[in-house]
């Protein structure tokens, strides 16, 4: 569903203010903007927290959720806030070193809770890491503390916000399912018929319950192509 399609009024916006049935006076397109944004929001946290084997990013995106950065020689720690168009960085999913051989190797993750004795003195001597401590979505520390700079030395998985719209866009589509896409005319009528006191509020709010639920249930039955395993139960008769 483009975001706005003003020749047939198939796009979000139109049918936004159809089911509000206000103009574009009454409701211009930077609010409607507000409300897709926010619901991108919605659909990317719970898309991400769904299903950790599945790393979701907005179709709309260029370039694929990679980077790489330089590895100084005495600096343990590392943070990775932006991609390089500028998206933040939620979650970091993977990090790979660039061995003395020219090739990458994963990283293993490590928390500083199962880590016995004093921080400071495990894995002390420099060398090339192995290990990693997420101290934050985006911020890591290496083990042990790299003993040379290496150009790209670390390469990074992420996941990211969405592919936000502005007020210009037009043909855009929000970058996920189009069966999700109903979903944003509904949050966008929600939030205008709420904003302007509409007596079509409780009706907005059904609908956008059913909306949320049925985007919930696209995200857990998503991975079709993975077999599941199924874990017998064990009765204990005694």
């Amino acid at each position: 569903m483009e975001f706005s399609n003003g020749t047939d009024n198939t796009g979000i916006v139109e049918q936004t203010r159809a089911m509000m049935r206000v103009d574009a006076t009454q409701y211009p397109a930077y609010k409607i903007v507000n409300s897709v944004n926010n619901y991108l929001d919605t659909i990317t946290g719970y898309a991400i927290s769904a299903d950790r084997n599945f790393q979701w990013d907005d179709t709309n995106h260029t370039k694929l959720p990679i980077g790489t950065t330089n590895l100084t020689a005495s600096q343990s720690d590392y943070s990775f806030l932006t991609d390089e168009q500028g998206n933040n960085i939620l979650n970091l999913t993977r990090i790979d070193i660039l061995d003395p051989d020219g090739s990458y190797r994963q990283l293993e993750m490590i928390d500083q809770s199962n880590i016995k004795g004093a921080l400071d003195a495990y894995s002390s001597t420099d060398g090339l890491p192995t290990q990693y401590d997420k101290i934050a979505d985006n911020i890591i520390r290496l083990y042990p503390t790299p003993a040379t700079s290496v150009t790209a030395g670390l390469k990074f998985y992420f996941q990211r916000t969405p592919s936000y719209f502005t007020a210009s866009d037009t043909t855009k589509e929000p970058g996920v399912a189009p069966l999700l896409h109903r979903g944003f005319v509904i949050a966008a009528a929600y939030d205008g018929a709420l904003a302007l006191g509409l007596e079509n509020l409780p009706r907005m709010e059904n609908e956008q319950v059913k909306e949320e639920m049925k985007m919930k249930k696209y995200f857990e039955a998503r991975n079709t192509d993975m077999n599941r395993r199924m874990t017998p139960f064990k009765q204990d008769n005694r």
